[in-house]
């Protein structure tokens, strides 16, 4: 047989002179064979011939599996030369050698014999061997299956990765962080990590097998009950190599199919794999439009380990031109509700850490100028009832998080400043927190006053024990001890008088309107609105609703609206009794 791109180029070998040739068409090249030759040793070549003695047979010969070099290791075996058989060509050998007949009922000693006999004795051992002859198997699955060769690459893959699962890669626990990657912690990193069981010698790595030949694979190992550490780390390794890599290596509807397929095999317990890894895949399955099925098992996963993540983690972009918002809300809030559904730990610790995630996540997305009050309230409302029963916990996170979205969004009306409000608790706030709420200039005066009213509170409480134990020292501090006292009863009732001004501030505003109301009252027939005056037939068919709306609105606008009873705020604070040590 003799190779040639257009013209025949290779005369290393012999032919006959009686006999024709046959010309092949294969991969781009064409191929010279001595029909005679081959058909000595090819009983399908034979019985062509038989039929056809002067037909062209390389019509009848489409379909052959071969490639350039497997028809070189025909062409030497025909010849009597001496062939080259490798992990590499194999499985193409054999299915060329089947396809052309070559065994031993039509000639002692075929090529089919020897081609398999390799296969036993190099291939099937190794485990690295395996992995590259299935590899080499892809283009040919069907007729490499008839062989029986996919089966026995993947029967010894299976076999010895039940004997020595590291081969599959190590599991989260026991890869041990190097410094470098204590300090880019942040930086995403698949769980699968290959080991060098030997300095000369590193695994084969199933991730370059296609889908096809890898995820069969993965399924039976996952029934042989190998460690599901182990597989997960393979898995994540596989999604590494196909998925996340730079390489686009293929398009993006196999990048789909792959996807789609890995979230299938992954195991359903947690830890198994890192949270970082799962909201990797999450991201990537928005992006790539996966199903909703593929997308529900993902959150799954996340919302059973939820406590792990970070609020990074959580940042997940919105897809499409009609998403307003700049980061993807109701796939946070569907995670949380599995969370909360799945949590059944005795230990609160996992309750405190999504609690705290919820804050820092709610901080995160304030700052969008696109977020719907709405969303934001029921996040906050979320973060409250995940604080519920921890009393640690302060409400610092969640004021910040206001502090910031009043910020942003200046536009907000009064109202809808004290409905963002409600959610706070002035009683769970630090001390630093009330102060600084205090002074804010963007929350509602009701909260104003109410925060300095709880901080007046917090440094009475904090204020009374450190006089009992200044009065209970020796007589040789006493003048030291007093001076102490002095000074704070200054500035306690430098406090107090700043909340006594206030609440005159705020009864003088309600005079005010309350004298207004009366005028407005008398005039009888004229109602307004905020927006301007409006005429006798609508006064008069909502005489009642248009001055308590009326009323409302006045008082907004005048900062009076700061009782939750009746319209009427009320900032008693008694003159506390100097107490003077003796």
């Amino acid at each position: 047989m003799a190779a040639r791109k257009g013209i025949e180029s290779s005369t290393w070998r012999p032919r006959s002179k009686l006999t024709s040739e046959l010309q092949l068409h294969l991969c781009g090249s064409l191929f010279t064979v001595d029909k005679e030759l081959l058909a000595k040793k090819s009983s399908k070549i034979a019985k062509l011939m038989q039929r056809n003695p002067n037909g062209d047979l390389s019509n009848l010969l489409r379909d052959i599996p071969a490639d350039q070099e497997s028809m070189e290791i025909v062409g030497r075996f025909c010849h009597g030369f001496s062939i080259n058989l490798t992990t590499e060509n194999i499985v193409r050998v054999s299915c060329v050698a089947k396809y052309l007949g070559m065994t031993d009922n039509h000639c002692p000693e075929n090529l089919l014999t020897k081609a398999l006999a390799f296969f036993e004795h190099h291939v099937i051992p190794s485990w690295n061997n395996s992995v590259r002859a299935l590899k080499t198997a892809e283009n040919m699955l069907d007729h490499a299956s008839e062989l029986g060769l996919i089966d026995y690459c993947a029967q010894s893959i299976i076999s010895k990765a039940m004997e020595d699962p590291r081969l599959l890669g190590e599991s989260i626990g026991s890869v041990p962080i190097s410094d470098d990657e204590e300090e880019d912690s942040n930086e995403y990193k698949p769980n699968a990590r290959r080991k060098l069981f030997d300095i000369e010698w590193k695994s084969e790595d199933l991730s370059s097998l296609g889908l096809r030949l890898y995820a069969p694979i993965i399924n039976a190992m996952i029934q042989q009950k190998i460690p599901q550490e182990n597989v997960a780390a393979n898995i994540c390794q596989y999604a590494k190599t196909w998925l996340f890599s730079d390489e686009e290596k293929i398009d993006e509807n196999s990048q789909r199919e792959i996807l789609e397929a890995l979230v299938q095999l992954l195991p359903q317990e947690r830890d198994i794999v890192t949270c970082t890894f799962l909201f990797h895949m999450l991201r990537f399955a928005k992006f790539l439009d996966a199903s909703s099925d593929c997308m529900n098992g993902i959150e799954q996963r996340i919302g059973k380990q939820l406590d792990q993540a970070s609020v990074k983690d959580m940042l997940i972009p919105s897809q499409g031109y009609a998403k307003d918002e700049q980061y993807d809300t109701e796939c946070i809030r569907r995670i949380l509700k599995n969370f909360y559904m799945h949590y059944t730990g005795p230990d609160p610790t996992g309750l405190g850490l999504v609690a705290e995630l919820i804050d820092e996540f709610l901080i995160e997305i304030s700052a969008d100028i696109d977020l719907k009050m709405p969303t934001f309230v029921a996040f906050a409302d979320m973060s409250v009832a995940a604080s519920d029963g921890l009393s640690h916990r302060t409400s610092d996170g969640i004021y910040r998080a206001v502090d910031i979205y009043l910020d942003k969004h200046r536009h907000l009306t009064e109202s809808e400043k004290e409905e963002i409000c409600k959610v706070l608790n002035c009683n769970r706030l630090s001390s630093e927190a009330c102060e600084h709420a205090a002074q804010n200039e963007r929350l509602p005066v009701r909260f104003v006053v109410q925060a300095l009213f709880v901080a007046q509170l917090k440094l009475r409480e904090a204020f009374v024990p450190r006089i009992a134990a200044a009065g209970g020292g020796g007589s040789e501090n006493s003048n030291g001890r007093r001076v102490v006292v002095e000074r704070r009863e200054e500035e306690e009732e430098g406090e107090r008088m700043e909340i006594e001004r206030m609440g005159s501030k705020v009864k003088e505003l309600e005079r005010e309107c309350d004298v207004m109301r009366r005028e407005i009252e008398r005039s009888g027939g004229i109602g307004f609105s905020g927006s301007g005056f409006s005429n006798n037939n609508v006064v008069k068919k909502n005489k009642k609703s248009g001055k308590m709306s009326m009323w409302k609105e006045m008082k907004r606008k005048l900062g009076c609206g700061m009782s939750s009873v009746d319209g009427d705020y009320h900032c008693l604070v008694k003159k506390k009794k100097k107490v003077h040590p003796r």
